[in-house]
């Protein structure tokens, strides 16, 4: 079985637009900006072996303030200049109450599935509750990107970090042991 790095998009692989402490997903093209390390962090993990598959949340697009062709606009750019395997996307708010939307484990589970990856063996990072609350209930191994926003923060990752590359680190120091 392979194993995997399941990653959160806005905050994790690119900035987050702030707005009174909260983020939000870049809105166009324009506003999409890749994190500093991003690239390297990614190019060490695909170097170790790992399935690097991103699993976001886009509800904008069920509330009609985002496109879906938008999105995967995003993600077609992202995907080109990042070493990524695959992205999947809930496009669902928290009222279609749908198995796919994290704190759901729905997007982690079936790309697992598909790409036969071992739960046990992975990770998630992300920057929001729902990214551990989602990895958590998949049985992955959670590291929390701490950004400061105005937010519920998770209670149980694994480890706490200020950057993707740092996230990074930590991940391959536990493989290492």
């Amino acid at each position: 079985m392979n194993r995997a790095v399941f990653l959160d998009r806005d905050g994790v692989l690119n900035r987050a637009i702030i707005r009174n402490g909260k983020p939000y997903p870049p809105s166009c093209l324009a506003e999409l900006e890749i994190l500093p390390g991003a690239r390297e962090a990614l190019t060490r993990l695909r170097h170790e072996g790992f399935r690097l598959i991103v699993v976001t949340n886009q509800p904008d697009v069920a509330r009609g303030t985002q496109t879906r062709a938008s999105v995967e606009q995003m993600n077609g750019w992202l995907k080109a200049r990042l070493p990524l395997d695959e992205f999947r996307v809930c496009y669902h708010d928290d009222n279609d109450q749908c198995s796919c939307r994290k704190p759901a484990p729905g997007l982690i589970v079936e790309a697992a599935k598909d790409w036969d990856v071992d739960l046990s063996k992975s990770f998630v990072i992300g920057d929001r509750w729902r990214d551990i609350e989602a990895g958590c209930r998949a049985g992955c191994i959670t590291v929390f990107i701490e950004h400061d926003y105005v937010d519920r923060h998770p209670e149980n990752p694994a480890f706490r970090s200020k950057s993707l590359s740092e996230a990074v680190w930590w991940v391959l120091s536990q493989i290492k042991q």
